[in-house]
């Protein structure tokens, strides 16, 4: 099964997965955090990155970073820099600092957190091994792929061995029923493509033709890798068979509506969506047969796979499996399959021109299949406790001040104000770490078999996830480790959620004064909360549920504002041949302008009427707005960022900036923006949602 679908299941301010009892009333009095060392607080700004030789009115995100531009280049084995970048590479270095401290220790207890930590490491270290291996580690799934004999056989296949990985048409899940946030239901997401959206499989514009050719004779290689016959052949049906499904999917904007994508069906009802494909055979495989409902999120996908099943021959069906298989399990086989993989997908499609240093890849690894147990080191060697009852109060101050601008609204009914705060007090805010770790007992690791180990994983997994149904709700589980550098809000839990790893400068600045803390991680707040109210996550209700709670001339009115931020947002050009997706942003660009909104609402009110310190020449009200600026500092190679624009629904980091704070009248004070200036937007076309 796959932990995948993010997008349905949170929203996180990068693309990039205990419940808190924190109090949830809106009746907290306002304060200013309290910090150490209160009489040496800095500015927080990183005045070397500021390039002066751009106005801040004119573009702002370059003024605050342009320097930092122009003196970064990106390394080969990166296709992006910046601040998010930077933290992550420090997570990187402090997880592998505890996998080597274990990895060096001998006499391990076989079967203890620390043994397969260390194991699951050195088994992906070991170069040698798994040139010596070649592809005997997946030969038994070869051999499977080659014993089926019918069609009932491959659709058991699919459930079988999606529990390991392999990609097939039907991505299976487990997560919260959105019309019943009491208990948890079955999802069946499209799936089935290798490529990043449908559009490569269709667009006739040079760069997506030769990407393409690139995909096709990517596949004809790897299967002569893998010593497999009739590869340019099979490399032709499986490319073909690829597009077949492509041809159905929804596209990104269309499956971002929550309401469109909820069609739960009984489990016996199935087969009038596809008549051929055996339904029962699949979720048996899958563990799911005794469900009687399933939430379909692409019904016409899965019509249109069910045609496309039909008519593929199993043969074909069968070499698009092998590959499918080799390519999921490429980075874990030998260097030529590994390098292989790496130069299209990497190099030819993201433009990352070197592999990243093997230890930074093993620590992916360890994080994603033993997270937890390295994030519990990790929070006792990086997050204080000072940390999180200071990260607490902020979160506090954004939920009264998120309060108070729903009261302020003039185009907001009282009935749906009622909803809108009963909504706001029931977010669960959960800081830093989880409460309740997650076992693993029942996994077994071994330094010699990283094969096995990851499949281990991926099915152990999975058994989780399918032992939540009929189960009460996990409140305590978290969708990202504590050492990730991000951040998400879950709508069916309605809850926001902050890993440890983002609680540092120049997001979270224990030495800095407030104003650059809540243009930051104040942001970052607001922008999760933000989420709960953006046109999807507003479909959902206090209790989590998708359920209208709006008034239908509030929903206008909403709907209105929601339309001009994509207007605006589709106005900004990245290259000279593309420009912003207006709506597959919206949701995000909603969570940052609604962030930065509240952030600024906090922070005045912190001051409890006193004037903030001038610090380092700048107002209070400058800080926070240059420390919203710095966040989003980042440089993309070309091939990447066009990637991001056709599929991440968050918009490039200068737009995250700009398109917030063209918006904000107290930014046109604090910098003296008038007419004639390039950020300047009339007032009365000014957006404001929250």
């Amino acid at each position: 099964m796959k932990a995948i679908i993010a997008s349905a299941v949170c929203s996180s301010l990068l693309l990039l997965s205990g419940c808190s009892n924190s109090d949830k009333s809106n009746t907290t009095t306002q304060s200013s955090v309290e910090t150490p060392q209160k009489n040496a607080l800095t500015s927080g700004i990183e005045q070397a990155n500021i390039d002066k030789s751009i106005r801040p009115q004119d573009n702002f995100y370059r003024y605050i970073n342009g320097g930092w531009m122009n003196s970064h280049e990106i390394p080969g084995d990166k296709t992006a820099i910046g601040s998010f970048y930077d933290l992550r590479d420090k997570a990187d270095d402090d997880v592998k600092a505890i996998i080597e401290e274990l990895a060096a220790t001998e006499n391990l207890k076989m079967g203890s957190d620390e043994q397969k930590v260390a194991d699951l490491f050195r088994s992906y270290m070991d170069t040698e091994a798994r040139n010596y291996l070649g592809t005997t580690p997946v030969q038994s799934i070869f051999n499977a792929i080659n014993n089926l004999r019918n069609k009932d056989d491959l659709a058991q296949f699919f459930g079988t061995y999606s529990t390991a990985g392999i990609n097939n048409p039907l991505a299976l899940y487990i997560n919260i029923d959105a019309k019943d946030s009491s208990s948890y239901a079955v999802h069946i997401w499209q799936n089935g493509l290798n490529l990043p959206d449908k559009d490569y499989y269709f667009n006739e514009t040079e760069r997506f033709i030769k990407l393409r050719k690139g995909y096709l004779a990517h596949i004809e290689k790897m299967l002569n890798l893998a010593g497999l016959p009739n590869a340019k052949e099979s490399a032709k049906n499986i490319m073909a068979l690829e597009t077949s499904l492509a041809e159905f999917h929804w596209t990104r904007v269309q499956s971002r509506d929550s309401e469109k994508r909820y069609n739960k069906f009984n489990t016996n009802e199935l087969n009038n969506l596809t008549d051929k494909f055996n339904w029962q055979a699949f979720l048996a495989a899958e563990g799911v047969a005794k469900q009687k409902g399933i939430i379909i999120n692409q019904p016409s996908f899965i019509e249109g796979f069910g045609k496309v099943f039909d008519e593929t021959s199993l043969a074909i069906w069968q070499q698009y499996l092998t590959f499918n298989t080799l390519s999921s399990f490429s980075s874990y086989l030998t260097t030529e399959l590994d390098n292989e993989n790496f130069n299209f997908f990497s190099k030819q499609l993201n433009g990352r021109q070197e592999q990243r240093p093997q230890w930074k890849r093993g620590v992916s690894v360890v994080n994603s299949n033993l997270g937890e147990v390295i994030g519990k080191v990790y929070v006792a060697r990086h997050f204080t406790p000072a940390a999180k009852s200071r990260m607490s109060e902020l979160v506090e101050n954004l939920r009264n001040a998120y309060g108070s601008s729903i009261n302020d609204l003039t185009w907001m009914s009282e009935d749906t104000k009622k909803s809108a705060h009963e909504k706001l007090a029931a977010f669960t805010p959960k800081i830093g770490y989880p409460d309740q770790w997650k076992d693993y007992s029942a996994l077994t690791i071994k330094a010699d078999d990283l094969v096995g180990n990851l499949i281990r994983a991926r099915k152990e997994s999975s058994k989780k996830e399918i032992a939540k149904l009929g189960g009460p709700i996990q409140k305590w589980e978290w969708h990202m480790t504590p050492q990730t550098v991000n951040a998400y809000y879950n709508p069916p839990a309605n809850e926001i959620v902050f890993p440890a790893a983002i609680l540092q400068a120049p997001f979270f600045n224990m030495k800095a004064d407030d104003a650059v803390n809540y243009g930051g991680i104040g942001a970052v707040i607001g922008h999760e909360m933000g989420h709960g109210f953006d046109d999807q996550g507003s479909k959902y209700d206090a209790t989590g549920n998708l359920r209208n709670w709006w008034t239908e001339q509030d929903l206008k009115e909403f709907s209105a504002r929601t339309k001009a931020l994509v207007k605006q947002y589709a106005g900004y050009q990245v290259f000279d041949d593309l420009n912003v997706n207006g709506e597959l942003t919206l949701g995000e660009n909603i969570g940052d302008l609604s962030g930065v909104t509240i952030a600024y609402k906090a922070y005045k009110a912190s001051l409890n009427g006193k004037e903030a310190p001038i610090i380092d020449g700048l107002t209070g009200d400058q800080r926070f707005f240059m420390g919203y600026a710095q966040i989003w500092r980042s440089k993309i190679v070309e091939k990447s960022m066009r990637n991001r624009v056709a599929t991440d629904p968050h918009s490039p980091g200068e737009f995250r900036a700009l398109g917030s704070l063209s918006n904000m009248n107290e930014f046109y004070e604090a910098f003296d923006v008038k007419e004639g200036d390039a950020m300047y937007i009339a007032p009365e076309k000014r957006v404001k949602i929250w």
